[in-house]
Parts: C-alpha cells; structure tokens; sequence
C-alpha cells in the first residue's frame, strides 16, 4: 500500500475487498459491454439510439467516450477522475431516458444503480474516498 496505509488483514477488510472488487466487476463488465456494442452498432444499439433520439452515427463516438471513462475507473492511479466523468456519463443517460419517458426504475434508474456500483466500489476500496466522504454509524 502507499501513502501511508497500512495493511489491514482483519476479515473484515477481507469481505470490504472482495466486495468492492465486485462491485466494480459488475460495473466495469456492463460499461465495457455498452460501450463495444455501441462501436460495433449492434442492431440493438441502434434502434436504442433511434429511440433516444439520436443518430446512429453518434454511437460510434459515445462508445468510445464510454470506454475512455471506464478505462479511467480501472486504472487505480485515475479511478477518482474516472468514476467523476462516468458520474457525469450516466447522469447524460438518465436525462435522454427521461426525456423520452422511459419506465422510471428500469430504464431510467438503471445508470443510477450503475452509479452506485462504480462509487461504492471505489468508496469500498480507496482510503481517500472514504476520507473524502464519511459515512457515520
């Protein structure tokens, strides 16, 4: 560990571990799958985007923002940076959710939830996270 943290081999910091690396896993693996499909354009992807009301043209471009953000998130030295502009990523996908009122807890709280994977995940795993931001009992 750097900066000064000490190693912490309790169970307890063994189960915060494993669960923020889970917890980034099911983020990263859903980031990184949106993000190919949508270079790809899978037939999916643009009916989505059709539907969303975008062109299909900017699928292309959005994926690779999306890959660039994710690829941030998982370097340890940016995941700070990374999770701030995948915050900033997934908040653009709940207003174009929104904006076509897509059903509330499926379509336009899912980057939410997505959200709270890649924050917790990082709060979980980061010291400076949880100084940044504590949590009381």
């Amino acid at each position: 560990m750097t900066n000064g943290e000490q190693i912490d081999a309790s169970p307890r910091s063994k189960v915060r571990k494993w669960t923020s690396l889970a917890m980034s896993a099911i983020a990263v693996l859903f980031l990184a799958f949106d993000g190919v499909t949508k270079l790809m354009l899978v037939p999916p992807v643009v009916t989505g985007m059709k539907q969303l009301g975008y062109p299909a043209s900017s699928a292309f471009g959005i994926g690779t923002v999306l890959l660039v953000c994710t690829l941030l998130y998982v370097v340890p030295r940016t995941a700070v940076f990374g999770a701030v502009l995948l915050t900033g990523y997934l908040g653009g996908a709940v207003a174009s959710q929104v904006r076509v009122s897509a059903p509330l807890f499926s379509h336009v709280l899912f980057p939410i939830y997505v959200a709270v994977l890649t924050w917790g995940g990082l709060y979980l795993r980061d010291a400076r996270v949880r100084a940044l931001i504590p949590l009381r009992r």
